[in-house]
């Protein structure tokens, strides 16, 4: 008789990569029909957020490399939803904002998310989805100020 070899229990590294994966692919499966990549929705919800970006910074939030971010502009400059305007006193600085075209194309994606968002969540109640909310912004937090620390002081702080 062969016995199937125990699993550990997931990591929270393991468990938060695999639901950010189905996230992604659903809400893409969701987007399908609406001609953007989900990169070019995340160029503009960041761009929502952050009127007037420079691109070098834009890339750094998105953790990619500015020539992905410049290609991307590229495509949604061609659809007439994004633009770059040159900053107001540094002529080598280009600031990145979306059109008014842009908006409804916003409102469609913040639909698809919601509905992505309310699949995952599914019938999890909203007190838990509150407590795990605080507990993934608590962890960003941490996170956060541990990459600010250099190494040497993070082992001597952590063990």
């Amino acid at each position: 008789m062969t016995s199937t070899p125990k699993m550990p229990p997931p990591t929270v590294g393991f468990l938060l990569h695999d639901v950010a994966r189905l996230l992604r692919k659903r809400f893409e499966q969701h987007a399908r029909d609406f001609g953007l990549t989900r990169s070019q929705w995340q160029v503009l919800a960041y761009l929502d957020r952050n009127a007037g970006i420079q691109q070098g910074a834009l890339a750094e939030l998105m953790d990619v490399e500015p020539i992905t971010v410049g290609r991307i502009l590229d495509k949604l400059e061609s659809c007439g939803l994004a633009e770059r305007r040159p900053h107001a006193t540094d002529r080598r600085i280009w600031q990145l904002y979306l059109t008014e075209k842009a908006g409804p194309k916003l409102e469609e994606m913040r639909t698809l998310g919601e509905l992505t968002r309310a699949e995952a969540f599914g019938e999890i109640p909203a007190a838990e989805r509150a407590r795990l909310l605080d507990t993934l912004e608590r962890m960003k937090t941490n996170l956060t100020a541990a990459c600010q620390m250099p190494a040497a002081e993070r082992q001597t702080r952590n063990g």
